[in-house]
């Protein structure tokens, strides 16, 4: 089964309505991050593919990741819960959910507007070189796997 296409606008709205369901009493079903700290969460591939942040892990920890986890990442199968969260993507402080809602919105559409030809073989901080299919699977898992805690 094919993940939906962060490339189209099907894929894109679909997300947008999703991330338009959250409100700031929406309340997780496992973790420890709040909504609006989750939507700042789900800012940081984007900033990373943007180059907006730099901030992957060290050198060994590249090499694990590409050789152990690429796979799990890009693939479609989706993520369980409560799996461990990569420094950078932490969030501890407070945000303000309106601004990280609209924030993420804009990154989720940035693919449509990019198109998928700009995700052909882009350099992902801690994967490597992917290929579009693997940039939409990883990033459609990983924002559908915060909503999916978040109940939308």
């Amino acid at each position: 089964m094919a993940l939906p296409n962060i490339y189209t606008d099907k894929g894109t709205v679909e997300l947008i309505a999703r991330i338009n369901q959250l409100s700031p009493i929406s309340q997780r079903r496992w973790g420890k991050m709040n909504v609006s700290q989750m939507l700042a969460h789900c800012c940081v591939p984007y900033e990373q593919l943007l180059g907006e942040r730099n901030d992957g892990p060290n050198a060994m920890l590249k090499i694990i990741m590409r050789l152990f986890f690429k796979g799990t990442m890009t693939n479609e199968i989706p993520y369980k819960p409560n799996l461990p969260t990569a420094p950078s993507f932490i969030i501890v402080d407070q945000r303000d959910f309106e601004k990280e809602k609209q924030r993420l919105i804009q990154y989720v559409r940035k693919p449509l507007e990019l198109g998928e030809a700009y995700f052909e073989n882009k350099y992902q901080i801690t994967l490597g070189k992917l290929n579009a299919n693997e940039w939409n699977n990883m990033l459609w898992k990983h924002l559908d796997h915060h909503l999916r805690q978040f109940g939308v």
